[in-house]
Order: structure tokens, then C-alpha cells, then sequence
């Protein structure tokens, strides 16, 4: 007689003896505290810190916690972008300062969940390892009392001798991969254990990333250079125009090279819907590692593109226009000759920028004086200022105007105070007069303005571009990217591959023959472990062929609604004392 069943029964509670009685490695959780008094609380607290519960807590909690740091200017990457964004919100500027939103990946309350994470991990992959090895190094579980009570489950009868079928079980399950136990008249089988070791992939290579993104944030460090086309500088703290360092990581361990801007290109569209939308940004530049000019090479950055030299990468960053500039005092003398970079306002470049002219000497009234500029470069000027004032139609350098105003008196350089030099301090200088207005002039390229009151002139010359570049120092990048990557292989092993094991019995009967018994249990419902059974069943019959009026049922998928509810129970699906069988006696090695 052959019979298919599916089992609707759950079965009762597994014993948790040994671990090899296990289908999955993580460890039991804890309704509350055990023990009494500090210990017994530090336990439980234990207990909940390296449950997978808070793990995901503290993982979504670090997520939320990095959002303000891609919002709010961070000072260890634009310096000058935190100083604009506080000048420009006033209001909350030091309530945000003092909730270290400027320093997000630095402050306390980002660390500690950090560091609680890693803890958090530490305590799960640790324990979790050790009882996955001890379940690899066990034999699979014996076969239970009562197989009939497994999800999927097939018997027929044979001729064939019970030692001989349970033998070729053995070499039938073997083959197909399983990690087959031949004991006590049944064969014990179990498969699928990558999918534990997808688990642990997965926690240990976000183990590895978090541990990555933690060395980066103590070994790195980031500097920023602006540079005019032709411009040049050596990678030393004294040439960079800012540096943020770390722990292990400061001015003194900069990379050394020396690094030029040759020319900037910049394409813009220029009809259309997206016109002024940018198109292409590259800057073609000349480098070299050391101090050794003669391995000079030529390299290009663009957004997104660094150029890697040495342990660092050069990132471009920024662009904008520098108008070259010449003041001439009031007996012909050039005071002043320079490329002065102006910075970017909005999207089509209205940039502002200023120039002091600290060394200007002896003024029309016979005092020691300096002069002040400050004004508005547009790439695309208007044919009128009317009703917008200074700005620019168009971020490509189609009709380039120079807008100024001129100031006198003392600039405050001489004090010993540093100074912004993208910022005019008005408070000890006077604006020049012109018939009665304030002095001011729209110069193009080549335009020269003649200064009110015998102060000399000021040439618009003409204008350079320049590109701002950050360069960065991470160490802990490629061990992030790696973690990541496993992470994601390990997610995808440890939701697609199906854990599963399979007994077979074949006992003797009273009345001759031998009855062969196939049950499988899988810790998901899938029909992969029917369909296995199903095979193994049809190979097993050249050695156990069923007889003639007893031909043997492929064994079917359990029903969804018949499929025990409890999964952690049918996990295991240990069997309680039942009464004899007759056909089937209990297995004597069993745990059971």
C-alpha cells in the first residue's frame, strides 16, 4: 500500500538539548530579565542589545541620523559653505551648533549609536558562529518516531532487504549533496546550509563595512584648493586653502605631489528647454608624485571622475569665472596686477568678488591710503540693468561685463586680523564719489575706468576661468565597498536557498517485505523538498522496487492551508509518545 499524506497536526514543541536539533543559528531572545539584581538586569540588557530586533533598530536609527549631514554644509567638507549657510540663518545657526549638526558624522549622539551598532553586531555574529560550527560538526538529527506527521511524507512496500535500502538512500542523498548519517536502521540527510552561511556572510560583512566607514572617519582626511587656469600648488598645508584632519591623520601625512591647472572647459546648452544646463566640466591638469618633475604627467578631472595620486583622489568640485585685473595710481604706476576669482551666485554664474589694494602708497592728498573694489561679473550681461541690477542671463561666457564700485581708506589688512578675502570690510573706507554719485562703471574686456578725484585708473584685462578641487585621503573605502558587496551576496543566499532535511526508514515486516518510509521537512513552505522527495523516491525504486499491487505515490507539496502555522515548531517536528506501530517500530537510536 503507498500512501501520500500532509501533515495539518503541528507538531508539538522541539527540545532545544543539543543545537544540532536546530534549523537556524540565531540566538534565543528573552522575554525579560533573568537572574536578580544588577547582574541579572546587565544580562537582560545584554540579551536585547545583541537581538536582531535592536540591530535593525539601531541600523534604521543610523540611517536617520546621516540625513542631516547631506542636507546642512559640513565643516569637514566646505568650511566656507558652513560660514555662507550661517550668515544666511542667523536665527538657528547656533541652535544647530549646538546640536553638532555642522559636524553630523562627529558629534556624540551619531557615535554613540554607532559604536551601540557595532556592539550590537559584535554580540550576534560572535555566539552565532560558534553554535553554526557546532551544528555543521554534528551528525543530521535521526529520524523521529512517527514520520507520518512530517509535511510531506511517501511509504510503499518492498522485497528488497532493509539494510540494502537504507544503503542506497545513503549513496542516493550523498550524491545529490545532502549531509547524509546512515544509523539505526534510517538515513538522516540535511541541505541547505549555505543559507546559514549567507546569514552570517551578510552580519559579518556589515560588520566590515560599518568597521570600514569607522576607519575612514579616524584615518581620513580632506583639503580644498581653488586654482586659476595656469595656477599650480605642492599638496603641503601651507598652499591648501583649508584642511580638516583626524585622529590619525593631520597636516603632517599629507600625500606628497604637486598638481597643476593647465585650462578648464566648460560646455553649457544653449537652447532649448534645459538651456543653461551644464553639458561638460573638465579640467586638464598636470601632475607629479614626490618631488621628482621629471614623471610629470598629464591627467583630467571631471564630476565624478577623480584623479587618484598616490593615496589621494582630487575631486573637482566647483567652477567659475576670474576677471585679470590692473589698478594704476594717480602717476601711472601699476599698484596692482592679478587674476581675481569671483564666485558663483545661482545657476547662470552672476558671481561677486572683490579686490583690495593694500600696497596703492600715497593718495591725491598726500596720505597714505588703500583702495577697495567690489563688484558683480556676469558671463552674459543684459543690455540693461533695469528692474534686476546686476546679473547674468547665461552661465556660458557669451557677452562677459565687469561691474565696480571703488572705495579709499584703510582696508584693516595692517592690523594682523585674519581676513576673508572674498569680502570687502567697509567699515574704515569711504566710497569715491563721481558727479555726485557713487562711483561705479560697467567695464568689458579691454575697457579701462578712470578713477574720480586723480586716484589713477582700473583695466578690465580681461578673465580666466578657475575649477575648486577637494582632496581627499580615505583609507576605509575599499573595506566599506567590499563589506557592501558581500553583504549583498550573503542577502541573497540566505533568502533563496532553502534549508531542508529528508529521512528514510526501511524496516521489516511481520509478514515478510519491508516497508520503506521517505518524509521531508523544509523550514519554509516551498515545493522544493515534494519535488526532491518525489526524485529520490523514483531512484530509489532500482534498489527497493515497490510491489506490484503497492506501487508507490510521488509525494506532493503540503496544502497552504493545512501547513502548520507555527514554522519554529515544524522546524524541528520532534514527535511525542505515541502508541506502537506494528508495521513501523521506534527507532531505538532516535532522539526520540
Amino acid at each position: 500500500m503507498s500512501k501520500t499524506t500532509t501533515g495539518t497536526e503541528l507538531p508539538p514543541a522541539p527540545d532545544d538539548d543539543t543545537a544540532a536539533e536546530r534549523l537556524s543559528t540565531a540566538p534565543v531572545e528573552s522575554e525579560g530579565p533573568t537572574g536578580i539584581g544588577v547582574l541579572g538586569w546587565a544580562r537582560w540588557m545584554w540579551r536585547q542589545l545583541t537581538s536582531m530586533r535592536v540591530a535593525l533598530i539601531l541600523l534604521f536609527l543610523l540611517s536617520l541620523a546621516a540625513i542631516p549631514g547631506s542636507l546642512i554644509p559640513q565643516n569637514g567638507q566646505n568650511q566656507f559653505k558652513v560660514q555662507t549657510w550661517k550668515a544666511q540663518h542667523t536665527t538657528v545657526a547656533p541652535i544647530y551648533e549646538k546640536l553638532q549638526l555642522f559636524d553630523v558624522y562627529s558629534s556624540i549622539w551619531f557615535s554613540a549609536i554607532y559604536i551601540l551598532l557595532f556592539v550590537s553586531l559584535a554580540g550576534c555574529i560572535v555566539p552565532r558562529t560558534w553554535q553554526f560550527v557546532g551544528v555543521l560538526r554534528s551528525q543530521p538529527p535521526a529520524a523521529p518516531r512517527n514520520l507520518t506527521r512530517m509535511p510531506v511524507y511517501a511509504v510503499w512496500r518492498t522485497g528488497a532487504d532493509p539494510e540494502q535500502v537504507n544503503a542506497a538512500a545513503h549513496r542516493l542523498l550523498r550524491k545529490r549533496g545532502f549531509r547524509a548519517n546512515l544509523a539505526g536502521g534510517s538515513v538522516a540527510a540535511e541541505k541547505g546550509y549555505l543559507r546559514e552561511v549567507g546569514n552570517l556572510l551578510f552580519h559579518l560583512s556589515l560588520f566590515a563595512l560599518l568597521g570600514g566607514f569607522a576607519w575612514a572617519s579616524l584615518a581620513s582626511g580632506t583639503g580644498g584648493k581653488l586654482m586659476v587656469e595656469g595656477q599650480g600648488y605642492s599638496n603641503t598645508i601651507t598652499q591648501l586653502d583649508d584642511f580638516t584632519g583626524t585622529r590619525f591623520y593631520n597636516n603632517q601625512d599629507l600625500d606628497p605631489f604637486y598638481l597643476k591647472l593647465d585650462n578648464f572647459t566648460s560646455k553649457f546648452q544653449d537652447k532649448g528647454d534645459q538651456m543653461g544646463a551644464a553639458r561638460q566640466f573638465t579640467a586638464n591638469v598636470e601632475y607629479f608624485e614626490g618631488s621628482d618633475e621629471s614623471k610629470l604627467k598629464k591627467g583630467t578631472i571631471e564630476v565624478n571622475h577623480p584623479l587618484e595620486i598616490g593615496g589621494s583622489k582630487v575631486f573637482l568640485i566647483g567652477h567659475g569665472y576670474a576677471p585679470v585685473i590692473t589698478v594704476k595710481n594717480g602717476k601711472g604706476d601699476v599698484v596692482y596686477h592679478d587674476v581675481v576669482p569671483f564666485l558663483p551666485q545661482d545657476a547662470n554664474l552672476t558671481s561677486t568678488g572683490v579686490v583690495k589694494v593694500s600696497d596703492y602708497g600715497v593718495g591725491p592728498g598726500g596720505d597714505k591710503t588703500q583702495l577697495g573694489f567690489s563688484g558683480f561679473f556676469l558671463p552674459t550681461a543684459p543690455l540693461s540693468f533695469a528692474g534686476t541690477g546686476p546679473i547674468s542671463l547665461f552661465p556660458g561666457d557669451a557677452a562677459p561685463e565687469l561691474v565696480l564700485n571703488a572705495f579709499s581708506g584703510d582696508l584693516g589688512t595692517d592690523s594682523g586680523l585674519p581676513q576673508n578675502i572674498y569680502q570687502l570690510n567697509t567699515s574704515k573706507l569711504t566710497q569715491m564719489q563721481q558727479d555726485g554719485q557713487p562711483a561705479k562703471a560697467l567695464l568689458k574686456p579691454g575697457q579701462a575706468w578712470t578713477l574720480p578725484d586723480g586716484y589713477g585708473s582700473v583695466t578690465f584685462e580681461g578673465y580666466k576661468q578657475w575649477a575648486s578641487f577637494n582632496i581627499s585621503h580615505r583609507p576605509g573605502n575599499e573595506i566599506a565597498l567590499t563589506g557592501a558587496v558581500l553583504a549583498i551576496l550573503g542577502l541573497i543566499g540566505s533568502l533563496f536557498i532553502q534549508r531542508r532535511r529528508i529521512w528514510v526508514r526501511a524496516v521489516p515486516l511481520p509478514g515478510g517485505g519491508t516497508q520503506v518510509e521517505l518524509a521531508g521537512l523544509a523550514r519554509s513552505e516551498s515545493a522544493k523538498i515534494a519535488e526532491e522527495l518525489a526524485e529520490l523516491a523514483v531512484d530509489l525504486q532500482d534498489d527497493a522496487p515497490a510491489a506490484e499491487e503497492d506501487a508507490p505515490d510521488a509525494p506532493d507539496a503540503p496544502d497552504a492551508p493545512d501547513a502548520p502555522d507555527d514554522s519554529a515548531a515544524a522546524e524541528e517536528a520532534p514527535e511525542a509518545p505515541a502508541a506502537e506501530d506494528p508495521t513501523a517500530p521506534a527507532d531505538q537510536n532516535s532522539k526520540e
